[in-house]
């Protein structure tokens, strides 16, 4: 009887807490979808019914990078009607979300028509009426641009996280890669030597995260803001001691020579995006070698396996810390190459703090992603986009604030993190050390 009892009590147990889970992701949905209306609500009066793109003003599309250089002309769309119609759709997505009973994926595509009718609804009433309008091959260049390094810090993370490790040092790693690569470029004369430096420099920061994760068993996240505070300062230091003073010796802009692509880099509006240097090339590659290597091959399974439960693929013999070691390590040669892109990918100098917060928009984009290699992939775009949102509307004589634009990155990783980070599950033992035995 109280055998019968006993289990009949972890039942309930049971029931309640999927109960409780339950009740949990239906109230998570019913607000985000409220909130994704009510700002689309507010998007829908500012840009459908505002000033700006009343009195029948159009907005112009670019199709040209350089206009009059070819047989493109622009695009002339009635600002008003397009902004009312985007908008809302952008209302639609809030309220089926909220209330329509729809499997997270779907969500996920709800929210992603949410973010794009958003985005262009914007840049409609941004150029409302400019005789300037939107030059759409530039804005896609520059934000495929902007996101390489968060590509490239996202896959790095990645790495880590799908092997049990939490990565909160890319911040860290790129600094220390875009120091290195400047340093060693300098001095050789060879932007390839430095490549491999700034790699290798990514790799040595996570190797400190290894040891320190692994073998000395430090909490991950507290462990990766000090790497990035130690990243920070050594690099600092270095640069006030050698490149401040002798620039022209160790801080020179060399950088990645351009390589044109024959036939794509003449395709209309996308062409300029084959038409960049083996860095930027390499990132958005490395987004389906990743993907394979993660989810089709025996590594992959072993180590989602570990970052899953270490604990059973010990039990099949997969060494687990010996796994994680090398992930982690590998995952700094891409951080590294992060901030290569930094200063040898745009042909740049060596700054204080260069970085400016891409490493932890990386990681955000990975937590968006859905820890997935071509959704880090989608939200680094979208992070990339709003790092260069000041740039595309700086001609324009928008109302918005120049620092306001300077915070939109930011405010957008909080914004779309916290809108879609509910439907997101982090592998299991992420952040938990492994103690054998």
């Amino acid at each position: 009887m109280s055998t019968a009892s006993t289990a009949t009590g972890n039942n309930s147990t049971g029931g309640d807490m999927l109960s409780l889970a339950d009740a949990a992701a239906k109230r998570s949905k019913l607000v985000s979808g409220i909130a994704m209306a009510v700002i689309g609500a507010l998007g829908l009066w500012g840009f459908g019914f505002g000033s700006r793109t009343s009195h029948g003003v159009h907005t112009l599309f670019g199709l040209e990078l350089t206009p009059g250089s070819g047989s493109l002309g622009p695009i002339s769309a009635p600002a008003q009607p397009v902004a009312l119609a985007l908008m809302s759709l952008a209302v639609l997505c809030g309220l089926v979300r909220a209330f329509a009973p729809v499997s997270k994926k779907v969500q996920l595509w709800l929210a992603g028509v949410y973010f794009a009718s958003y985005v262009v609804a914007f840049l409609v009433w941004a150029a409302a009426g400019s005789s300037v309008g939107l030059n759409v091959p530039s804005i896609i260049q520059q934000t495929a641009l902007a996101a390489v390094p968060l590509i490239l810090g996202s896959l790095s993370a990645l790495l880590c996280e799908r092997s049990g490790v939490v990565n909160i040092a890319v911040e860290g790693q790129f600094l220390f890669g875009a120091f290195a690569a400047v340093l060693t470029a300098s001095t050789t004369g060879s932007v390839w030597a430095g490549a491999v430096a700034g790699c290798l420099g990514g790799a040595l920061m996570c190797a400190l995260l290894a040891v320190f994760a692994n073998r000395y068993l430090i909490e991950q996240v507290v462990l990766g803001v000090v790497l990035n505070l130690l990243a920070s300062g050594i690099t600092g230091f270095l640069y006030d001691r050698l490149m401040s003073t002798n620039g022209g010796e160790y801080n020179k802009g060399l950088g990645f020579s351009n390589i044109s692509i024959p036939g794509l880099s003449s395709i209309p509006i996308i062409g300029s995006l084959f038409n960049e240097n083996i860095v930027f090339y390499a990132a958005y590659v490395l987004v389906p070698v990743i993907w394979f290597l993660v989810f089709r091959t025996r590594w992959g399974l072993r180590t989602r396996a570990v970052g899953e439960h270490p604990t059973a693929a010990d039990t099949v013999g997969i060494k687990v810390i010996g796994l994680r070691y090398r992930n982690v390590i590998t995952a700094g040669l891409l951080s590294g190459l992060g901030g290569v892109w930094l200063t040898l990918g745009l042909a740049s100098s060596f700054g204080k703090d260069m970085s400016d917060g891409k490493g932890y928009i990386a990681i955000a984009a990975l937590i968006v992603g859905r820890w997935s290699p071509i959704g880090a992939l989608g939200a680094a775009v979208l992070f990339g986009f709003a790092t260069e949102l000041q740039l595309a509307l700086s001609s324009l004589g928008t109302p918005i604030p120049g620092a306001f634009l300077a915070m939109a990155p930011y405010l957008v990783t909080i914004f779309v993190v916290a809108a879609l980070g509910g439907l997101s599950r982090p592998p299991a033992a992420s952040g938990k050390p492994y103690i054998k035995g």
